[in-house]
Protein backbone atom coordinates (compact mmCIF):
# COMPACT_ATOMS: atom_id res chain seq x y z
CA UNK A 1 0.00 0.00 0.00
CA UNK A 2 1.47 7.83 -5.77
CA UNK A 3 1.54 9.92 -8.38
CA UNK A 4 0.27 13.13 -8.68
CA UNK A 5 -2.33 12.53 -11.29
CA UNK A 6 -5.91 13.40 -12.49
CA UNK A 7 -7.44 10.10 -13.58
CA UNK A 8 -7.57 6.81 -12.03
CA UNK A 9 -4.36 5.78 -13.29
CA UNK A 10 -2.91 9.56 -12.20
CA UNK A 11 -4.52 7.93 -8.41
CA UNK A 12 -1.96 4.87 -8.73
CA UNK A 13 0.91 7.19 -9.85
CA UNK A 14 0.23 9.57 -7.68
CA UNK A 15 1.13 7.05 -4.60
CA UNK A 16 4.19 6.19 -6.38
CA UNK A 17 5.47 9.45 -5.00
CA UNK A 18 4.03 9.39 -1.74
CA UNK A 19 5.68 7.23 0.15
CA UNK A 20 7.96 -16.54 -0.20
CA UNK A 21 10.08 -19.78 -2.34
CA UNK A 22 7.17 -21.51 -1.66
CA UNK A 23 3.45 -22.14 -1.34
CA UNK A 24 1.06 -20.56 1.08
CA UNK A 25 -0.95 -23.56 2.11
CA UNK A 26 -0.13 -27.13 3.82
CA UNK A 27 -3.72 -27.59 2.11
CA UNK A 28 -4.30 -28.23 -1.31
CA UNK A 29 -5.64 -24.50 -1.83
CA UNK A 30 -4.44 -23.06 -4.94
CA UNK A 31 -4.71 -19.98 -6.97
CA UNK A 32 -7.87 -20.07 -8.85
CA UNK A 33 -5.74 -18.73 -11.97
CA UNK A 34 -2.94 -21.23 -11.83
CA UNK A 35 -2.52 -24.99 -12.26
CA UNK A 36 -0.15 -25.16 -9.21
CA UNK A 37 -0.78 -27.75 -6.85
CA UNK A 38 0.39 -27.76 -3.19
CA UNK A 39 1.94 -30.82 -1.67
CA UNK A 40 1.98 -31.65 2.21
CA UNK A 41 4.90 -29.31 3.52
CA UNK A 42 2.90 -26.38 1.44
CA UNK A 43 5.40 -25.85 -0.72
CA UNK A 44 4.43 -25.41 -4.37
CA UNK A 45 5.36 -27.81 -6.78
CA UNK A 46 6.33 -24.97 -9.73
CA UNK A 47 9.27 -23.30 -8.27
CA UNK A 48 7.28 -19.63 -8.24
CA UNK A 49 6.77 -17.32 -5.79
CA UNK A 50 3.89 -15.39 -5.88
CA UNK A 51 3.85 -12.65 -4.18
CA UNK A 52 0.73 -10.09 -4.01
CA UNK A 53 0.47 -6.18 -3.49
CA UNK A 54 -1.58 -3.03 -4.28
CA UNK A 55 0.65 -2.17 -6.68
CA UNK A 56 -0.31 1.54 -6.47
CA UNK A 57 1.34 2.31 -2.78
CA UNK A 58 4.75 4.21 -3.59
CA UNK A 59 7.79 4.22 -2.67
CA UNK A 60 6.15 0.67 -1.84
CA UNK A 61 4.62 -0.26 -4.52
CA UNK A 62 3.76 1.09 -8.29
CA UNK A 63 2.52 0.49 -11.36
CA UNK A 64 4.42 1.77 -14.09
CA UNK A 65 3.92 0.49 -18.34
CA UNK A 66 7.31 -0.83 -19.20
CA UNK A 67 10.00 -2.88 -17.41
CA UNK A 68 12.54 -0.30 -16.56
CA UNK A 69 14.85 -0.14 -13.97
CA UNK A 70 14.18 -4.03 -13.39
CA UNK A 71 10.61 -3.98 -13.28
CA UNK A 72 8.33 -6.92 -13.59
CA UNK A 73 5.46 -7.81 -15.37
CA UNK A 74 1.86 -8.07 -13.68
CA UNK A 75 -0.03 -11.18 -13.49
CA UNK A 76 -2.59 -10.82 -16.50
CA UNK A 77 -1.91 -7.52 -17.07
CA UNK A 78 0.30 -5.35 -19.68
CA UNK A 79 1.97 -3.64 -16.64
CA UNK A 80 4.59 -3.58 -14.20
CA UNK A 81 5.34 -3.44 -10.87
CA UNK A 82 8.12 -1.99 -9.27
CA UNK A 83 9.01 -0.16 -5.95
CA UNK A 84 10.52 -1.26 -2.66
CA UNK A 85 8.38 -4.44 -2.18
CA UNK A 86 9.07 -6.08 -5.77
CA UNK A 87 12.98 -4.77 -5.30
CA UNK A 88 12.96 -6.90 -2.05
CA UNK A 89 10.68 -9.95 -3.91
CA UNK A 90 13.23 -10.30 -6.66
CA UNK A 91 16.17 -10.79 -3.97
CA UNK A 92 14.05 -12.78 -1.82
CA UNK A 93 13.11 -14.67 -4.51
CA UNK A 94 16.61 -14.88 -6.21
CA UNK A 95 18.34 -16.44 -3.33
CA UNK A 96 15.65 -19.18 -3.18
CA UNK A 97 16.30 -19.79 -6.82
CA UNK A 98 12.91 -19.14 -7.31
CA UNK A 99 10.79 -17.45 -10.54
CA UNK A 100 8.59 -14.31 -9.49
CA UNK A 101 5.44 -13.67 -9.82
CA UNK A 102 3.77 -10.36 -9.09
CA UNK A 103 -0.43 -10.38 -8.45
CA UNK A 104 -2.40 -6.93 -8.03
CA UNK A 105 -4.93 -6.71 -5.39
CA UNK A 106 -6.59 -3.90 -3.63
CA UNK A 107 -5.64 -3.35 0.12
CA UNK A 108 -8.39 -5.44 2.11
CA UNK A 109 -7.90 -8.53 0.10
CA UNK A 110 -3.96 -8.97 0.83
CA UNK A 111 -4.76 -10.68 3.85
CA UNK A 112 -7.44 -12.81 2.31
CA UNK A 113 -5.63 -13.43 -0.56
CA UNK A 114 -2.91 -15.14 1.73
CA UNK A 115 -5.50 -16.95 3.75
CA UNK A 116 -7.29 -18.94 1.18
CA UNK A 117 -3.61 -19.85 -0.47
CA UNK A 118 -4.42 -17.88 -3.56
CA UNK A 119 -0.41 -16.08 -3.15
CA UNK A 120 2.45 -17.21 -1.49
CA UNK A 121 2.77 -14.26 0.40
CA UNK A 122 1.93 -10.51 0.38
CA UNK A 123 5.08 -7.72 0.84
CA UNK A 124 2.68 -4.37 0.44
CA UNK A 125 4.41 -2.35 3.45
CA UNK A 126 2.17 -4.10 5.81
CA UNK A 127 2.84 -3.58 9.64
CA UNK A 128 2.75 -6.32 11.63
CA UNK A 129 -0.02 -5.41 14.00
CA UNK A 130 -1.53 -8.00 16.50
CA UNK A 131 -5.17 -8.19 14.87
CA UNK A 132 -3.10 -9.38 11.47
CA UNK A 133 -1.30 -11.88 13.65
CA UNK A 134 -4.60 -13.48 14.33
CA UNK A 135 -5.11 -14.22 10.53
CA UNK A 136 -1.51 -14.50 9.40
CA UNK A 137 1.90 -15.22 10.21
CA UNK A 138 4.75 -12.53 8.93
CA UNK A 139 8.80 -12.94 8.55
CA UNK A 140 11.31 -10.80 10.78
CA UNK A 141 10.30 -7.15 9.38
CA UNK A 142 11.82 -6.08 6.39
CA UNK A 143 11.44 -2.32 7.26
CA UNK A 144 10.97 -0.25 9.79
CA UNK A 145 8.17 2.59 9.14
CA UNK A 146 8.44 5.64 11.71
CA UNK A 147 5.06 7.80 11.85
CA UNK A 148 4.96 10.81 9.82
CA UNK A 149 1.93 13.84 9.25
CA UNK A 150 1.34 15.29 5.84
CA UNK A 151 0.31 19.03 5.62
CA UNK A 152 0.22 21.97 3.20
CA UNK A 153 3.51 24.00 3.24
CA UNK A 154 1.18 27.14 3.46
CA UNK A 155 -1.40 25.69 5.65
CA UNK A 156 -2.43 26.19 9.57
CA UNK A 157 -0.75 23.18 10.69
CA UNK A 158 2.50 23.88 8.53
CA UNK A 159 4.53 24.44 12.20
CA UNK A 160 3.24 22.07 14.33
CA UNK A 161 5.56 20.31 16.35
CA UNK A 162 3.78 17.87 18.38
CA UNK A 163 0.63 15.85 17.90
CA UNK A 164 -0.95 18.53 20.48
CA UNK A 165 -0.35 20.70 18.21
CA UNK A 166 -2.63 19.28 15.09
CA UNK A 167 -5.54 19.41 17.75
CA UNK A 168 -8.79 20.24 15.79
CA UNK A 169 -7.01 19.73 12.33
CA UNK A 170 -9.78 17.98 9.42
CA UNK A 171 -7.49 14.52 9.09
CA UNK A 172 -8.01 11.42 7.23
CA UNK A 173 -5.44 8.28 6.07
CA UNK A 174 -5.93 4.80 4.71
CA UNK A 175 -8.43 2.15 6.09
CA UNK A 176 -7.43 -0.55 7.89
CA UNK A 177 -3.98 1.02 9.20
CA UNK A 178 -2.34 2.06 12.21
CA UNK A 179 -2.21 5.28 10.72
CA UNK A 180 -6.43 5.85 10.71
CA UNK A 181 -7.30 3.26 13.77
CA UNK A 182 -4.25 4.43 15.49
CA UNK A 183 -2.97 7.48 15.14
CA UNK A 184 -6.03 9.82 14.41
CA UNK A 185 -7.86 9.67 17.04
CA UNK A 186 -5.08 10.55 19.23
CA UNK A 187 -5.08 14.14 17.82
CA UNK A 188 -7.31 16.35 20.13
CA UNK A 189 -10.81 17.44 18.88
CA UNK A 190 -9.99 16.08 15.41
CA UNK A 191 -12.50 16.05 12.96
CA UNK A 192 -11.85 12.47 11.41
CA UNK A 193 -13.36 11.97 7.89
CA UNK A 194 -13.90 8.41 6.59
CA UNK A 195 -11.07 6.47 5.88
CA UNK A 196 -9.44 6.62 2.45
CA UNK A 197 -9.63 3.00 0.58
CA UNK A 198 -5.80 3.70 -0.80
CA UNK A 199 -2.71 5.62 -0.12
CA UNK A 200 -2.87 7.17 -3.14
CA UNK A 201 -6.78 8.24 -2.62
CA UNK A 202 -5.54 10.20 0.87
CA UNK A 203 -2.70 12.35 -0.82
CA UNK A 204 -5.38 13.41 -3.05
CA UNK A 205 -7.62 14.54 -0.25
CA UNK A 206 -4.64 16.55 1.37
CA UNK A 207 -4.03 18.18 -2.64
CA UNK A 208 -7.25 19.21 -3.31
CA UNK A 209 -7.92 20.88 0.55
CA UNK A 210 -10.94 18.23 1.77
CA UNK A 211 -8.39 17.78 4.92
CA UNK A 212 -5.50 20.08 6.99
CA UNK A 213 -3.67 16.83 7.76
CA UNK A 214 -2.71 13.06 6.57
CA UNK A 215 -0.92 10.50 8.46
CA UNK A 216 0.98 7.79 7.16
CA UNK A 217 4.87 6.39 7.36
CA UNK A 218 8.10 8.30 6.31
CA UNK A 219 8.79 6.26 3.11
CA UNK A 220 5.68 6.96 1.68
CA UNK A 221 5.64 10.85 2.73
CA UNK A 222 9.17 11.52 1.40
CA UNK A 223 7.19 10.17 -1.84
CA UNK A 224 4.64 12.14 -1.19
CA UNK A 225 6.74 15.64 -1.41
CA UNK A 226 7.95 14.46 -4.71
CA UNK A 227 4.67 14.10 -5.85
CA UNK A 228 3.12 17.05 -4.48
CA UNK A 229 6.05 20.07 -3.96
CA UNK A 230 3.35 22.10 -1.60
CA UNK A 231 3.57 19.14 1.06
CA UNK A 232 5.35 19.10 4.27
CA UNK A 233 6.49 16.50 6.24
CA UNK A 234 6.36 16.45 10.02
CA UNK A 235 8.19 14.18 11.85
CA UNK A 236 7.47 13.95 15.98
CA UNK A 237 9.18 10.56 16.45
CA UNK A 238 11.69 10.96 18.89
CA UNK A 239 9.97 13.80 21.13
CA UNK A 240 7.05 13.58 23.86
CA UNK A 241 4.76 14.74 21.41
CA UNK A 242 4.83 11.95 18.83
CA UNK A 243 2.22 9.33 17.98
CA UNK A 244 1.83 6.43 20.61
CA UNK A 245 2.28 3.38 18.57
CA UNK A 246 4.01 -0.40 19.47
CA UNK A 247 7.22 -1.60 18.01
CA UNK A 248 4.34 -4.08 16.11
CA UNK A 249 2.48 -0.98 14.23
CA UNK A 250 5.62 0.85 13.06
CA UNK A 251 7.99 -2.90 12.27
CA UNK A 252 6.91 -3.84 8.55
CA UNK A 253 6.48 -7.82 7.50
CA UNK A 254 5.60 -10.50 5.21
CA UNK A 255 2.63 -12.24 5.33
CA UNK A 256 2.68 -15.51 5.15
CA UNK A 257 -0.32 -18.25 5.23
CA UNK A 258 -0.98 -19.40 8.74
CA UNK A 259 1.77 -22.25 9.93
CA UNK A 260 3.18 -22.28 6.71
CA UNK A 261 6.67 -22.59 8.52
CA UNK A 262 8.88 -24.01 5.58
CA UNK A 263 8.17 -20.70 3.72
CA UNK A 264 8.55 -18.18 6.53
CA UNK A 265 11.54 -19.91 7.74
CA UNK A 266 13.40 -19.43 3.90
CA UNK A 267 12.60 -15.93 3.92
CA UNK A 268 13.57 -15.16 7.30
CA UNK A 269 17.19 -17.17 6.53
CA UNK A 270 17.19 -14.03 3.37
CA UNK A 271 16.17 -11.53 5.67
CA UNK A 272 18.94 -12.35 8.65
CA UNK A 273 21.42 -11.55 5.82
CA UNK A 274 20.13 -8.22 5.81
CA UNK A 275 20.86 -5.44 7.79
CA UNK A 276 18.72 -2.33 8.38
CA UNK A 277 21.34 -0.24 6.37
CA UNK A 278 20.30 -2.29 3.71
CA UNK A 279 16.71 -1.70 3.73
CA UNK A 280 17.13 2.15 3.78
CA UNK A 281 19.43 1.96 1.44
CA UNK A 282 16.90 0.41 -1.33
CA UNK A 283 14.06 2.05 -0.35
CA UNK A 284 16.10 5.39 -1.38
CA UNK A 285 16.80 3.46 -4.79
CA UNK A 286 13.05 2.97 -4.57
CA UNK A 287 12.20 6.98 -4.36
CA UNK A 288 14.64 7.80 -6.64
CA UNK A 289 12.92 6.47 -9.32
CA UNK A 290 9.83 7.05 -8.91
CA UNK A 291 8.34 8.29 -12.19
CA UNK A 292 8.05 12.03 -11.04
CA UNK A 293 11.31 12.13 -9.25
CA UNK A 294 13.07 11.61 -12.83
Amino acid sequence: MKKKLLSAAALAMACMLSFAGCSSSSSSSSSSDSDSSSDASGVLNDNVLTVAMECGYAPYNWTQPDDSNGAVQIKDSPDYAYGYDVMMAKHIAEELGMDLEIVKLDWDSLVPAVQSGTVDCVIAGQSITSDRLEMVDFTEPYYYASIITLVKADGPYANAASVADLAGATCTSQQNTVWYDTCLPQIPDANILPAQESAPAMLVALDADKCDIVVTDQPTGLAACVAYPDFKLLDFSGTDGAFQVSDEEINIGISIQKGNTELKDKINSVLAEMTPEDYTNMMNDAIAVQPLSE
